[in-house]
């Protein structure tokens, strides 16, 4: 989501926590920029404590606010370059166990937009997080300080959120220039999101499981913006429904609940797909890692199938791609102390080869590998080792995919044990002691996977050469 808004896109997840494996909630993004290649750092912004007259400005727009003098701890996924591509501090669960995600690009219609245009110095998506996530309490108290903001300053953009605590869910949908909707995930259910405006009904009634911006009712009824005879839908009033829609941001909605619910069978292009969803079985982090990747894989809709034709490879923009800068999974657990139950999975390779490695969050810094990353290849960096990888993965894919889902398992297993092992670990310290146990543990567990992931690097590079089509066997002497 850098620079042109026009052409970014990325895709959310969010889950309740009834609907997860172990009643943890759950909010995953995909943040895909307009390039392929955006260097990003992963970052912890420490806790503050009596710092007066702080201000945030933006390196995109004239935005310029205050912000209070104390605020909690919170890690963040920047752009490197921040002065010239803005902050894009992406997500993070900060020191109260609040997690966000922000933003998916989201688009208002013309309807909309001519009578509540968007502002061009307003709050936009490269400074939201750090106006917001330091200072929350809760889901509920992240989704008002965010709709406050937006009414005394504005968006100039259309941005949807996400939001979650150890019990709620929230999803944002911010559509011109100072109206928003958001909507409560129940906790026995799932949503996905791409890009269009997704939340549907409105019960403006039920106070518990919506919020609104002021107003909201009287703007679209004075400018005759409801286009259903009954009902009030947020989508319908405010949304778009176009050919990019359907090929652009739609199949990936269907794609995420086919694998959901694959008893369920839908039209990838339909306009009305639902977005509360429920599922019988339960929904793990691994489940959410998978569609984040995926690319319609076991379908005819999969680029790298090799029996589909052209026109059905490419008819759909898939979930995962080559410019996801991160994709991470916020997750809050029920079932350990409030200390331990904040965990940020991140992926800063392609989410379709690289792997999502569990950072507690309760920790006073990140790995050196992730921080101070270039802006050109250096495979010391965190950020350029796994898109190395990537890219190597995907240049040989037949040869190569089996090799790096194999790897991808391993770490899984690995990464479940290391946290259980921590949990248990844990119980022996607290307070600072117990922050620096889990950032020595995180520290740990990034070694551990980079020497796993260069072994991997260095044998897929050995057997690429192995595969040159250089070659000419005749004589073993010669």
């Amino acid at each position: 989501m850098k620079k042109n808004h026009l052409d970014d896109a990325c895709t959310t997840i969010l889950v309740g926590k009834n609907a997860s494996l172990d009643g943890s909630t759950m909010i995953a993004r995909n943040d895909d920029t307009f390039l392929p290649v955006s260097p990003h750092n992963f970052v912890l912004n420490p806790a503050v404590k009596g710092e007066k007259n702080r201000v945030v400005k933006s390196w995109l727009n004239n935005f310029e606010a205050p912000i209070p003098e104390n605020g909690y701890s919170w890690p963040a996924v920047p752009n490197v370059d921040y002065k010239n591509e803005g902050y894009y501090d992406e997500s993070g669960i900060n020191g109260k166990n609040v997690a966000m995600s922000a933003t998916e690009s989201t688009y208002g219609n013309e309807r909309a937009l001519s009578v509540d245009p968007l502002v061009k110095d307003g709050m936009d998506e490269d400074v939201i997080v750090r106006m917001v996530l330091p200072f929350v309490d809760s889901a509920v108290d992240a989704v008002k300080r965010t709709g406050d903001l937006i009414k005394e300053y504005g968006s100039p953009a259309g941005n949807s959120l996400l939001f979650s605590d150890k019990d709620d869910v929230w999803y944002m949908e911010i559509v011109t220039g100072h109206h928003w909707v958001a909507q409560r995930i129940p906790d026995d259910s799932y949503a996905v999101a791409a890009n269009r405006v997704s939340i549907q009904q409105v019960d403006f009634n039920d106070t518990k499981q919506f919020m609104w911006s002021d107003g909201i009712q009287e703007f679209v009824e004075k400018n005759h913006l409801n286009t259903d005879k009954t009902g009030w839908n947020f989508r319908h009033i405010f949304g778009t429904d176009n050919v990019k829609d359907r090929h652009y941001n739609t199949p990936r909605v269907w794609f995420g609940q086919r694998y959901f619910n694959p008893e369920i069978k839908q039209d990838p292009e339909d306009g009305e797909l639902p977005f509360i969803m429920k599922t019988d079985h339960k929904i793990s982090v691994e489940d959410i890692e998978y569609v984040l990747g995926s690319h319609y894989n076991e379908t005819k809709f999969d680029p790298f199938s090799p029996d589909a034709s052209d026109d059905d490879k490419y008819r759909y923009r898939p979930i995962g791609l080559n410019r996801t800068q991160n994709s991470h999974v916020l997750q809050i657990r029920n079932d350990v102390p409030e200390e331990i139950a904040a965990i940020m999975w991140l992926c800063v390779g392609f989410p379709s080869f690289s792997p999502y490695i569990p950072f507690y969050t309760n920790m006073n810094d990140t790995a050196k590998s992730y921080q101070n990353t270039s802006m050109t290849f250096d495979v010391t960096n965190s950020y350029w080792m796994y898109k190395g990888l990537s890219a190597l993965v995907e240049s040989h894919y037949n040869n190569f995919v089996q090799d790096d889902t194999d790897y991808i398992t391993e770490l899984n297993e690995k990464f479940r044990a290391s946290i259980i092992e921590t949990d248990k670990l844990s119980k022996d310290h607290s307070g600072d002691d117990l922050t620096q146990f889990l950032t020595d543990r995180n520290q740990k567990l990034v070694a551990e996977t980079e020497d796993k992931t260069k072994k991997l690097y260095g044998e897929l590079f050995t057997k690429s050469i192995n595969m040159s089509k250089l070659t000419f066997n005749m004589d073993k002497n010669l």
